[in-house]
């Protein structure tokens, strides 16, 4: 299994001997916008109501984990430590949302 810290240390060598360098970080972030639009494709055509087209290729995990890539793209060149930044959101969210989906009405 690879931690997301080799998974960031793996793209970083992808990028620099195939990639030839990142692109800038407003060009990754339109590329992450288009990236989770093809996810969003896929899950309105296999989960939702949409239908498929003629010849139209629904891979779910070659879709997560293009938005993963380039996330993973945006966190190398912004020097965000993906291992790091997860877990302090795992805290985050385990201290502010303790009871409120216990206790959301909706979700039981």
């Amino acid at each position: 299994m690879m931690t997301l810290k080799e998974a960031q240390e793996r793209v970083d060598l992808w990028i620099r001997q195939v990639g030839v360098r990142y692109f800038n970080e407003l060009t990754n972030m339109a590329l992450l916008t288009e990236e989770v639009g093809e996810l969003a494709r896929v899950i309105a055509r296999k989960y939702g109501e949409q239908s498929v087209k003629k010849g139209e290729k629904l891979d779910l995990a070659e879709e997560m984990a293009d938005v993963l890539f380039v996330l993973i793209c945006l966190a190398n060149q912004t020097g965000v430590d993906l291992t790091e930044a997860l877990e302090m959101s795992l805290k985050k969210k385990s201290l502010r949302d303790a009871d409120r989906h216990r206790n959301n009405p909706m979700l039981k």
